[in-house]
């Protein structure tokens, strides 16, 4: 039996990425919903009550903006949060997007 011969073993080389995409924190994200001419002002202020817990008031102040600028930022936060929301206000049936706090 002839003995092993020894086993060389490559360094691991790690690099670091070369620039700042997908490195770092998430900046955080916004939920809007914009006006549609299909659902009644009182279902949209419920809707926010329902899914966000907002007091009466400030469901009715948040549709009023949806209703008078077009539109509302309703929720903030991650990414997955926001996707939620989004998906959450879709089944609702309110058109609604996310897009980059900031």
């Amino acid at each position: 039996m002839t003995p092993a011969a020894p086993v060389e073993v490559a360094p691991i080389e790690i690099k670091q990425p070369e620039d700042a995409t997908g490195v770092g924190f998430d900046r955080p994200w916004k939920v809007i919903v914009w006006n549609d001419p299909i659902n009644l002002m009182s279902y949209v202020a419920f809707v926010f009550q329902k899914l966000f817990g907002y007091s009466k008031e400030k469901a009715t102040l948040l549709m009023l903006d949806v209703h008078h600028k077009g539109r509302a930022v309703v929720s903030d936060g991650p990414r997955e949060k926001a996707e939620m929301d989004v998906f959450r206000l879709h089944e609702h049936g309110l058109w609604a997007t996310m897009e980059h706090d900031g």
